[in-house]
């Protein structure tokens, strides 16, 4: 018995230590060189699972002097989302994107609702009486997921060194899926630069 405890001990001793983490700096310009904001960022493991996100608690999307606010937010698959209503009239809250197809219907002021998100991929929202008013939900089912801020960054810490994809989300992206993706191969550190085709956002639209 203590044979085998002190083969175990130098077993121990022997093993080599795992890699630290490693971190992606990402950064998304449009063509034009400005900045683009509220791109959602996904790193992925290659050839190992990619851990999910933690749920937490809190999400909402607000309905507020006729627009949703946020105008994009990134919630875990599984997340409860809350649509208060703080306008003065009612309103219809709808989704037909694949990830989810919902609609809550009409409501008044300081009523609220929620809906749960358990698919990944994004969900564009609508309400059926203020044609004017879109948003849009990211669910995604990886821990390393970011939004880009104003200056077109987004940081990811904690990423497992190795080969990974990095997939760039944007309403308004010009691709199929409005989406692009790379591997990179991944050490202590990567920063990754994308330039970005847009399509201009529809009228009374949030920003980009």
């Amino acid at each position: 018995m203590r044979l085998v405890a002190i083969l175990s001990f130098v077993a121990l001793l022997g093993a080599a230590p795992p890699p630290p983490a490693a971190s992606v700096a990402v950064s998304v310009r449009a063509q034009n060189g400005k900045p683009v904001a509220n791109a959602v960022v996904i790193v992925r493991l290659i050839g190992r699972a990619t851990p999910e996100p933690r749920v937490g608690s809190g999400y909402a999307v607000k309905q507020q002097n006729i627009q949703f606010n946020p105008f994009l937010s990134v919630v875990p698959v599984n997340a409860d989302v809350a649509f208060p209503n703080l306008d003065g009239v009612r309103h219809q809250v709808y989704s037909f994107s694949p990830a989810k197809r919902f609609e809550l219907k009409l409501y008044a002021r300081e009523q609220n609702r929620a809906v749960r998100f358990d698919r990944a991929g994004p969900v564009s929202l609508g309400c059926n009486i203020h044609d004017q008013m879109t948003a849009f939900i990211y669910v995604t089912d990886s821990a390393f997921t970011a939004r880009t801020d104003a200056n077109g960054r987004a940081a990811l810490d904690g990423v497992p060194p190795g080969t990974v994809s990095i997939t760039l989300w944007h309403p308004y992206l010009r691709a199929p899926g409005n989406q692009m993706s790379r591997q990179v191969a991944l050490g202590a550190s990567a920063t990754e630069s994308f330039v970005v085709a847009l399509r201009p956002p529809p009228a009374a639209s949030g920003s980009y």
